[in-house]
């Protein structure tokens, strides 16, 4: 506070009576919760003061709020003030949705906020106009792929400080590219959650997830927990929108539309604040009722299923009529809309998406979970193997499509570092969990070397951290970008501005591999493309002699437009037009 005192409060219900709040230079102060669970005291104690939770003579914890840790999760939480930076861009209020391309990193990799700071110009000629952070929330060791945090209001400081992170946020407001943060409402990782032992109610015992009791999202205090998590990170940090980690594994779905509904009545409406989930469900209301878009699983398994030919996993969902089923997803959003899986019969999946516009899909190639959730890693220039102008076809359909596209780290340089799953549990007993669980995950299956013939690389060795760096300087590296450049540049010039209100015309497939995509556009343009990730030659309905006269925005393989024009599509290969409105 101003008068230099520190509110402290602790939801902690089922806390010990030795319950105390230690502050260092001061006696314990004993805390008492009241009936609602709450315990409180208000200390004279100025920013950058050392604290913690006493709940008996043997244990002490952090604060579950803690915006910073003097010594990993175990240690003390810090107090800290709010601001503390000085906006170089006090007015900006972000991007519009439709301009959005999502470049999703790892700031660990990165060198940290700093070193991501210095990337960003680079990133920004790319035309990359959305940083997206891994989760940042403070996890035990000094590195972790994200989704083992325990204290979702800290940032991790292996990453740097909050005001290095303030930095890293002007910075990219400086070049006109918003920042967002994926944060982890569904789970709390395996070492350095401390909420059982005081606020046992903060979890339920009826309902168990893969990491353990779902979280009560049924009760106020837990809810108000994460909101305002959700509320801290844009206002505090000036983040422009949460990427919402596998929300249907949060138990209370109906949680949900309510957080949306708290931020937008708290955030101005003059800034663009952008909610997005990830949601196995293919739950399309959500974005009706709040949440701008989701990623699109549906739509990265099917091009992955075609370009790698892949049939093990969940992939099996897109083997029967690929090509239907991608022409699905550019016209309708998901493939799976309430029908059963391929898998299982018995499994209803998703709600009709038909209605919703474009942009209220993700679509990738490649990100975080589709590459760290293989057993060892691979991304798809390793994977596709000499189809490399296959993956260039695939990459030119993603970046020009109307569906907002998302870049993993490494993707623009053709990079074919692995990216693994990697932690630093400092003990050994958990390390050792880890190790065998994630050998066991992948014994059966089908994928490269996944049949448990070999170890798996090691998620606590330094050397499994390292090996994911994904910026090459390779002999082709050069070209990729200029690949990328290229493409976003079309997009941002031909496309994004005529994104509101675009509507789709038809989308079918032209053969096992091939598929044909039209969109009404805002100005009544049409925007057309021609996409064969097969290896043969595919036959359109009928031969398109318009396509001469249309404006080609775009051809990955040379003389393309013609063949459009007598009828046929050469194989690996995508062509982007647009005709114009007399």
């Amino acid at each position: 506070m101003p008068d230099g005192t520190t509110h402290f409060h602790l939801w902690a219900p089922s806390a010990p009576a030795t319950l105390a709040l230690e502050i260092e230079g001061m006696a314990p102060i004993p805390l008492q919760p009241d009936e609602a669970g709450w315990a409180r005291a208000h200390v004279a104690c100025p920013a950058g003061t050392r604290y913690c939770y006493r709940l008996d003579a043997d244990r002490t914890v952090p604060d579950p709020a803690s915006r910073l840790q003097a010594d990993d999760v175990h240690g003390q939480s810090v107090v800290t003030a709010p601001g503390g930076h000085a906006w170089s861009t006090p007015d900006w209020a972000g991007r519009p949705w439709d301009e959005a391309v999502i470049y999703e990193v790892h700031a660990g990799l990165a060198g940290g906020f700093a070193g991501l700071q210095d990337r960003l110009p680079d990133l920004a000629t790319l035309g990359i106009t959305v940083l997206q952070l891994m989760p940042i929330a403070d996890f035990p060791g000094q590195r972790n792929w994200g989704y083992d945090g325990v204290l979702p209001f800290a940032p991790d400081t292996c990453y740097g400080t909050p005001l290095q992170l303030k930095k890293l946020i002007d910075a990219a407001h400086a070049l006109n590219m918003s920042v967002m943060l994926d944060v982890v409402y569904n789970h709390f990782g395996p070492d350095g959650n401390y909420l059982p032992a005081y606020a046992k109610e903060f979890f339920r015992d009826d309902i168990q997830t893969p990491w353990g009791p779902a979280i009560d999202f049924r009760r106020p205090q837990v809810r108000r927990y994460f909101e305002e998590n959700a509320l801290y990170w844009l206002t505090e940090f000036r983040f422009d929108g949460l990427r919402l980690d596998a929300v249907h594994a949060i138990a209370n779905p109906e949680w949900l539309p309510q957080l949306a509904r708290y931020v937008r009545s708290h955030i101005s409406a003059q800034r663009h604040v952008h909610l997005v989930v990830e949601n196995h469900g293919n739950r399309a209301s959500l974005l009706r009722d709040g949440y701008d878009a989701q990623w699109n699983d549906d739509g990265h398994h099917v091009l992955h299923h075609l370009l790698t030919r892949e049939t093990h996993g969940y992939y099996a969902d897109y083997v029967r009529e690929p090509a239907e089923m991608l022409a699905r997803c550019l016209a309708e959003g998901f493939v799976y809309q309430g029908q059963p899986t391929l898998r299982n019969a018995a499994r209803l999946r998703g709600e009709p998406s038909a209605d919703l516009c474009p942009t209220a899909f993700v679509l990738f190639l490649q990100n975080h979970d589709q590459t760290g959730n293989r057993a060892l890693g691979e991304r798809l220039r390793t994977l596709v193997g000499e189809r490399q102008d296959t993956l260039r076809a695939a990459v030119a359909l993603q970046l020009l499509a109307p569906q907002i596209p998302l870049i993993f780290m490494g993707e623009e340089c053709g990079s074919q570092a692995p990216f693994l799953y990697f932690t630093d549990h400092r003990d050994p007993a958990l390390a050792q969990a880890v190790r065998e669980g994630r050998q066991r995950e992948f014994r059966f299956d089908a994928g490269p070397r996944g049949d448990g013939s070999m170890p798996l690389p090691d998620p606590n060795e330094y050397g499994t951290y390292a090996c994911c760096y994904p910026w090459t300087d390779g002999p082709d590296a050069q070209q990729w970008l200029e690949y990328y450049q290229v493409l976003l540049a079309v997009r941002q010039r031909m496309v994004v501005p005529r994104l509101a209100g675009i509507r789709v015309e038809a989308a079918y497939p032209l053969g096992p591999r091939a598929v044909a995509a039209h969109w009404r556009m805002s100005d009544e343009a049409r925007l057309s493309l021609y996409t064969n990730l097969g290896t043969e030659i595919s036959a359109l309905p009928g031969p398109l002699p318009q396509v001469t006269t249309a404006l080609v925005l775009f051809e990955s393989c040379p003389g393309a437009c013609g063949a459009l024009a007598a009828g046929t599509l050469p194989a690996a290969c995508t062509v982007c037009v647009i005709e114009e409105t007399p």
